[in-house]
């Protein structure tokens, strides 16, 4: 009852964050039942079973993500839902659990929807091209789908609930977020970047030794060898680390000098944004640099590609779409004060839609180095 009073609160913008949330949580459950289905169909002893489970292990990753930044944009973008649940005498530990509870309801009740889905196919409805992906003719363990169904709204809640910190549920209660970076923050990413090129550009030189025991990829992608991918995991790791502070060196950069009052509000921005939308802007960078490496991949080999890899990675791909649209949302909220401030001094509405743009084009140019290098570091290894 408590939550049926919270949803009649909701606007358009919380509805669709739960439905998404639902939504992403059914098509985690699907790929988590599929893979009990075929367990089921296989003969006993077979080692793809575990396979097939290691491969749901990307989307819910995705989907506990979304849920973690979405989680923790509640309370910026909605303080007076936490005023009144506070005035009301809820604690700030409480708000934090019916968060994270709001998130994991959405996530169960996608997941029972691919449940009763999944029972409904299994009574002779489904056809043969279907009954293996769901087990027919097996008898179907009632504590199986339970439990694997269990993990979706399990991990989204608690990811959720890791995700808010029990300052900021509280009105008034978020402190100012620093803007810069320690040293070990950027050279720990600027060493693995160094480290894992090093690597590749080793295992990849002309009279390099072949590789005795290659590393054969998923999705159909070929093999490599391990060097090749030990350093382009440390780069990629460095290049997603490093996205923030290269979002700071950005607007600094704009501020620079003498800067027109557009430079001076673009680079400050910036600058001041760049530790909360540096970590879910480099984990789409790196997704979609995946994703381009791996259909420019399938485009030379048409015959290595695979449907569930594509869906699996177009889930994955939504859900830090998801979670970056999220946190900009977050960001416009919290910065609302100082736009108003800013208008009402006399500040033209041109320059600060100017500066909103000149601050887009700078984020698209890092991340178009970051994303490029990842991508180019990541078809040079594939062979």
């Amino acid at each position: 009852m408590f939550y049926l009073r919270l949803a009649r609160g909701y606007r358009v913008p919380d509805l669709g964050r739960w439905l998404l949330t639902a939504l992403a949580a059914a098509v985690v459950a699907a790929f988590l039942l599929r893979s009990l289905g075929r367990a089921l169909s296989e003969p006993l002893g077979g080692t793809d079973a575990l396979v097939r489970l290691l491969w749901c292990l990307p989307p819910l990753a995705a989907v506990a993500w979304f849920a973690a930044v979405a989680a923790r944009s509640v309370p910026a973008r909605r303080p007076e839902r936490i005023a009144g649940l506070t005035a009301a005498g809820t604690g700030s530990r409480r708000i934090r659990a019916l968060i994270a509870s709001e998130v994991a309801l959405a996530c169960a009740l996608g997941s029972v929807l691919t449940l009763l889905l999944f029972l409904v196919l299994r009574n002779d409805i489904a056809g043969p091209s279907l009954a293996p992906d769901l087990g027919m003719g097996v008898p179907l363990p009632a504590a199986a789908p339970v439990t694997l169904l269990a993990l979706v709204p399990i991990t989204a809640g608690i990811a959720a609930a890791c995700a808010v910190p029990v300052a900021d549920t509280l009105p008034g209660g978020r402190a100012p977020s620093p803007t810069g970076f320690g040293v070990w923050r950027i050279a720990l990413p600027i060493g693995l970047v160094v480290i894992g090129a090093a690597l590749e550009l080793i295992a990849l030189r002309p009279d390099a030794e072949s590789d005795g025991r290659p590393v054969h990829l998923p999705a159909g992608l070929g093999t490599t060898s391990t060097a090749a991918l030990g350093g382009w995991s440390a780069s990629a790791l460095g290049l997603t680390l490093l996205t923030g502070p290269l979002l700071a060196w950005t607007g600094r950069l704009l501020a620079l000098g003498r800067p027109t009052p557009l430079r001076l509000l673009a680079g400050r921005g910036l600058t001041a944004q760049a530790r909360r939308l540096g970590p879910p802007l480099a984990v789409l960078t790196l997704v979609v640099a995946l994703v381009l490496t791996t259909i420019r991949y399938w485009i030379g080999t048409p015959e290595s590609a695979d449907a569930l890899p594509a869906v699996e990675a177009c889930l994955v791909l939504g859900c830090a779409a998801a979670a970056v649209v999220s946190r900009l949302a977050e960001v416009r909220t919290d910065r609302r004060e100082v736009t108003d401030a800013l208008l009402r001094l006399g500040t033209s509405p041109r320059l600060l839609f100017g500066a909103v743009l000149l601050r887009t084009l700078a984020v698209g140019t890092t991340l178009l180095l970051t994303g490029g290098a990842t991508a180019a570091l990541a078809a040079a290894g594939l062979r």
